[in-house]
């Protein structure tokens, strides 16, 4: 089946909801059989998740985060803001949530979130060459514990149940990859 035939045209689209970090859409859609359906978007500017090596291991956050109702292990993460590239972005969330910077950038990839209802994006970096930056300036409402693990430590924690983050579960498969391991980050 070719493409096209399973596309959806949009009719019209309303803002039903605009926040500090989203907006949602309600969105009145023709489905290829011609038959009409409504879709809610939650509309998100996108993301950064950083896999960030030093010594051999794995640079993670520990926050709570409040819609899971639990504290998660992740990579450090973040937002993209307004004219913000990705890699400036993953910068700037590295030293905002580790105090580290790094010398080298490599691209992951990218992933999206839950394309059923969410448009948002979330592009992967590894980070090496790591030093220190110029200090911990967590943004006002983050409190965040810096953990470090080995991969095969936290292939282990994704297998366990310990890493339930799924940008983090990702960015971390891609990296046991052959073909995305080329830093030799050891497994």
């Amino acid at each position: 089946m070719d493409d096209s035939q399973l596309r959806e045209t949009q009719l019209s689209s309303q803002v039903a909801f605009t926040g500090r970090m989203i907006t949602v859409e309600v969105d009145q859609v023709r489905m290829p059989d011609g038959r009409e359906a409504t879709r809610e978007i939650v509309r998100h500017p996108g993301a950064v998740a950083v896999i960030a090596v030093v010594d051999g291991q794995i640079l993670f956050v520990k926050q709570y985060r409040h819609a899971v109702g639990d504290v998660l292990l992740e990579l450090p993460a973040g937002k993209l803001e307004i004219g913000e590239t990705p890699l400036s972005c993953g910068q700037r969330e590295l030293e905002e949530e580790t105090g580290m910077q790094a010398a080298h950038w490599t691209p992951l990839g990218k992933t999206v979130v839950s394309p059923g209802f969410t448009d948002e994006v979330i592009h992967l970096f590894r980070a090496e060459g790591l030093s220190d930056g110029t200090g911990l300036v967590h943004d006002a409402d983050e409190f965040i514990a810096v953990e470090r693990m080995t991969l095969s430590e936290a292939l282990a924690a994704i297998d366990d149940g310990r890493i339930i983050d799924a940008k983090t579960q990702i960015a971390l498969l891609l990296t046991a990859l052959p073909a995305a391991n080329r830093s030799g980050v050891p497994v």
